[in-house]
């Protein structure tokens, strides 16, 4: 399937919308208009502002709708979801493997290629699992 690393911003809904079909997504009007507004900014998005950026663009959609479909696009493999802490959870539209810098004063995170980080030997996994990726967060802050 393709990644979403193919995706440009500013990409027409078609093309959005072919990118849903070959994921085996309906390509719903709200569909379409949460992955637009996903894929054409390319940031960590909460689902707060995407409900926020559909809204201001389209007829009222519901939390349940973007809440549903954006857990349908991660199923897909179209987005990832990055649990920064309890109460901080975004949706990254960059499927490719990569890790993040979090910046806890501001809050924004940025891309680190997975090439700059070394992994040594993983822990044996529990029996009857595998792994499903691994993904790094460093945190930072000012320095004082």
């Amino acid at each position: 399937m393709e990644s979403s690393q193919t995706l440009k911003p500013g990409m027409a809904k078609e093309s959005i919308a072919d990118l849903l079909r070959r994921h085996e997504i309906n390509p719903t009007h709200q569909r379409v208009e949460i992955a637009q507004v996903l894929f054409e900014r390319c940031e960590h998005l909460s689902a707060d502002q995407i409900i926020s950026h559909v809204n201001a663009r389209f007829a009222e959609t519901s939390k349940a709708t973007v809440y549903n479909t954006l857990k349908l696009f991660l199923e897909k493999k179209l987005i990832r979801e990055l649990i920064i802490d309890p109460n901080k959870v975004v949706y990254d539209p960059n499927t490719t493997p990569h890790h993040h810098f979090y910046d806890v004063a501001t809050g924004r995170l940025t891309d680190i290629p997975a090439d700059n980080i070394r992994i040594g030997t993983l822990p044996a996994l529990p029996p009857g699992t595998v792994s499903d990726g691994v993904d790094i967060i460093i945190r930072t802050r000012p320095a004082a």
